[in-house]
């Protein structure tokens, strides 16, 4: 019995070490597909972080872009507004040189048209100081308006261009 109850250790042995083997090659298949299982993990991550740092690039091309276009435009209408301050300028400078001869002619008128005054004997129409209800000159030669003929009348070439 002796010999029996070794047989049948020894064939109790061999499975063991069978089974071992299989839960090895278990364990080894199982460890194969964890790594084929990370591997394509990190390849997914390699692959989404390349989309998104292409996204990035892309975005960072399109901002600049929008960014030229408006910078563009802002200097299109800083310029658009220095012409329009220059022309301004030139304006209003003429409006003071227009005002100004329209003084002297108003003066000249009034030292010339002594009579069109406000008592309605003179034309009205005659003087552009009715125009602005300015008080005539009732003479030439008033001493209270002497000071009047030394101002200088201002005329540019432009009033004698047809």
């Amino acid at each position: 019995m002796a010999s029996s109850s070794g047989t049948s250790s020894g064939s109790s042995m061999i499975q063991n070490s069978g089974s071992e083997e299989d839960l090895q090659a278990l364990m080894d298949q199982r460890k194969r597909k964890r790594m084929i299982s990370n591997r394509e993990s990190a390849r997914r991550s390699r692959m989404r972080k390349q989309k998104h740092l292409d996204d990035l690039t892309a975005q960072v091309a399109q901002l600049r872009k929008e960014n030229h276009e408006i910078i563009t435009n802002i200097n299109i209408t800083t310029q658009h507004y220095m012409n329009i301050e220059a022309e301004n300028s030139i304006l209003r400078a003429q409006m003071g040189e227009l005002s100004h001869r329209l003084q002297s002619l108003d003066e000249i008128i009034s030292f010339l048209n002594p009579n069109n005054g406000g008592d309605g004997s003179g034309s009205a129409g005659n003087s552009i100081s009715s125009i602005f209800n300015t008080e005539p000159i009732d003479s030439f030669f008033n001493p209270l308006h002497l000071s009047c003929l030394n101002q200088p009348i201002m005329a540019s070439a432009e009033l004698f261009q047809y």
